[in-house]
């Protein structure tokens, strides 16, 4: 059982994360801004706030001994396409504040949910689907998953980021695979659900410390 402080609880994965840790016995903390989107999860304690201020982050990060940000840019619709809403390098901002908060709090653990083509990874993609996304609105939160990768790659944190493929709603294969960039060929898609339970196995597990696997659902 591991005190757990989840961020982006009230999303279509952070749900996911709640549930699912939940169900394996984690207490958690779970920081958004309308608790009564999520509403009542035994072993979870929603706490009312924004992680964009870093009081509210120190108050939710009280007692926990890590953490996994289940943020991404809000849109203005669930078309992967549509315009973003969140401020300019949201989930960066977020994540230096954190990240400070957890050395204030003496946490050292954190699990955060990354893309495929995020940081160094953006250099194996195909020309043509950078092109793409460079030109769509795509591009803003691509931009902020590798400014978050560098904010913790620079930090003495225990980190993980999960570059997950495109995530889907229903399920994929009977399995989930992970592996570091450029070691295999990742499938195209995983289920919300499925990562929700690769980011808790990396924090009870302790696997993928300071590592940036690509992580999809393989068919069988």
């Amino acid at each position: 059982m591991t005190n757990l402080l989840v961020l982006g609880g009230s999303g279509r994965t952070g749900i996911h994360v709640l549930k699912e840790a939940a169900k394996r016995g984690h207490r958690v903390h779970a920081l958004v801004r309308n608790p009564d989107a999520v509403g009542d999860l035994p072993g979870v304690e929603l706490i009312g706030g924004t992680p964009e201020n870093i009081d509210d982050l120190r108050k939710a990060a009280k007692g926990t001994e890590a953490v996994i940000s289940a943020l991404n840019n809000a849109r203005a619709s669930d078309n992967p396409w549509a315009k973003p809403v969140s401020p300019p390098m949201f989930m960066t901002n977020v994540t230096r504040d954190l990240l400070t908060v957890m050395g204030e709090h003496d946490i050292r653990r954190i699990v955060i949910i990354s893309t495929q083509g995020a940081g160094s990874d953006w250099a194996r993609m195909n020309p043509l689907v950078k092109t793409a996304i460079n030109l769509s609105n795509l591009k803003a939160g691509f931009t902020d998953h590798s400014g978050v990768e560098e904010v913790v790659r620079d930090s003495e944190a225990d980190w993980t980021l999960a570059r997950a493929v495109t995530l889907t709603d229903k399920p994929v294969g009977p399995s989930l695979r992970a592996a570091e960039a450029g070691t295999e060929k990742p499938g195209m898609r995983i289920y919300r659900a499925d990562l929700a339970g690769f980011l808790l196995d990396a924090v009870e597990q302790g696997t993928w410390i300071r590592k940036a696997p690509l992580v999809w659902n393989a068919r069988g």
